[in-house]
């Protein structure tokens, strides 16, 4: 109906000056009118310029004074001839009422403000405010001091108002014509395609985006990162137990029964299977002799060992429970060198904030080998983060129950501009190593790291529940850059 209005209207007039006025006059809903001229401008049926104006429109409290009358002169007709207390106005007009139309009232000079009451200094007041807000909503002219004032108490505000002008286009036609799409076989039957206007093709339009899978960015890191360790000639070790028992995750390890890490506070335990039904008992044997009273040139920790704890089933809190499954393995066949890594999930009941979540992803990597050193490790890690385009590193001594000597890494992050600890690392305890049948002069040297905090750094994510969880944004999945890590790497 807009259409039909617009073009027989410029066949015979020359332009339509405002199509504010123009959806007035007949009838029409401008946004309505507003979009045909739009789509016609597109077509050249016509020519369209754009209008500005400027208006005023008044607020919700301006729209309720103007049923209600002003605050001023709710507060005048409230007062009785003989004066009234100021308690009692109040509770008759509420709060904001009564504040606003006080100070007013007592500004246009019409009420005597007593220390306890209020009373009448005229008989009778003009609401030059609900006038002005009329004037305003029916689009008439106010006096500029008039609009100030009600600015200034933000009873109106300033609105753009866009319309446009329209002309007849070049391609201007009382009707418009339906552009053809397509040629068919009933337009040749016909004959008619001689007649047929054709939509010209727009070879510059995008086609409709291809819906595919997204990889997420930790799985792009975490493929960087395997591509890293294969190439300095590592095998993935199975990771694929999320439920451990209490045994492989933290008493193979020497890590004791009273370990704080041990506690319902730090650890997710399972209710149901609540026990491991199977141990290698001579394995388990040697462990709690270990614990008890030492051996291999240690003293132990000297408590009684129990079974019971050791059988607890939990969800597994860092990958190295895989690792003492591995080389118990490796232990009970013939000692051939070996060097395995693991990335995957872990959990710990932490409470979750914008660095740590309950699980995350761990990165660990060992190597087991005759007469590794300290110096060893330090040179595999030089080789391991140069790789991942970290090459200042530093070191710090640190304690872990299962690794003697024990290092914190550090690496020098040019954005930060500071020294960021990025990994822990160490050597495996001979109270470890040795009660699993290993021969005495192996060595492991290990480290391991968060798969989330490169992942972070690499994509400027500064919250980690923004990467991982169900509060992440399916956006980010489907817009994330490849993952450069290692391409610099020697």
């Amino acid at each position: 109906m807009a259409e039909e209005a617009i073009l027989g209207y410029l066949e015979k007039n020359v332009e339509i000056s405002d199509s504010g006025r123009f959806a007035d006059e007949f009838g029409l809903d401008h946004n309505e009118v507003v979009n045909v001229i739009k789509s016609l401008n597109g077509f050249r049926y016509v020519d369209a310029e754009d209008i500005k104006k400027e208006k005023w429109i008044l607020t919700d409290e301006g729209e309720t004074y103007t049923a209600t009358g002003s605050p001023e002169l709710q507060l005048f007709l409230a007062i009785p001839p003989e004066g009234i207390p100021k308690e009692e106005l109040q509770k008759k007009l509420g709060p904001s009422i009564f504040k606003i139309g006080c100070a007013q009232a007592a500004k246009n000079k019409w009420v005597e403000m007593g220390k306890q009451s209020i009373s009448r200094k005229v008989q009778h007041v003009e609401d030059k405010v609900k006038n002005s807000l009329l004037q305003i909503k029916d689009g008439k002219e106010v006096h500029d001091d008039d609009v100030k004032a009600l600015k200034a108490r933000k009873l109106i505000v300033s609105q753009t108002w866009k319309g446009y002008s329209v002309k007849k286009g070049p391609s201007y036609a009382p009707r418009r014509k339906k552009a053809a799409t397509d040629l068919t076989r009933e337009n040749l039957q016909r004959g008619d395609w001689r007649e047929l206007e054709f939509k010209e093709y727009n070879f510059n339009a995008k086609g409709q985006p291809l819906e595919g899978g997204h990889l997420h960015p930790l799985l792009k890191v975490r493929q960087q990162l395997k591509n890293i360790f294969r190439q300095m000639g590592f095998e993935e070790m199975p990771t694929n137990n999320f439920v451990e028992s209490s045994f492989w995750n933290f008493d193979a390890l020497f890590q004791p029964q009273q370990h704080p890490a041990r506690d319902a506070h730090d650890t997710f335990f399972l209710q149901a299977p609540a026990s491991t039904r199977e141990l290698p008992e001579d394995y388990v044997e040697r462990v709690k002799q270990v614990h008890e009273i030492g051996g291999f040139g240690s003293k132990g920790y000297g408590y009684d060992w129990k079974r019971e704890e050791a059988n607890k089933n939990l969800l597994r809190t860092h990958t190295t429970a895989v690792s003492s499954r591995m080389l118990y393995l490796l232990a009970q066949k013939p000692f051939a060198p070996k060097k395995y890594f693991s990335i995957d999930r872990v959990f710990r009941n932490e409470a979750v904030d914008r660095t740590h979540l309950a699980e995350f992803h761990q990165i660990e990597g060992l190597i087991c080998d005759r007469g590794l050193t300290l110096g060893d490790l330090i040179g595999v890690l030089y080789d391991f983060f140069s790789r991942l385009g970290m090459s200042k590193l530093r070191f710090k001594p640190a304690y872990n129950p299962y690794t003697e000597p024990s290092m914190e890494i550090f690496s020098y992050h040019e954005g930060f501009k500071k020294w960021v600890e990025v990994g822990n690392s160490g050597m495996f305890r001979p109270e470890m190593l040795l009660p699993m049948g290993l021969p005495e002069d192996v060595r492991v040297i290990a480290w391991g790291l968060s798969l989330e905090r490169p992942t972070m750094i690499l994509y400027g994510v500064d919250n980690i529940r923004d990467l991982f969880g169900h509060k992440v944004d399916l956006g980010l999945m489907k817009k994330n850059p490849i993952c450069r890590l290692g391409i610099n790497a020697s």
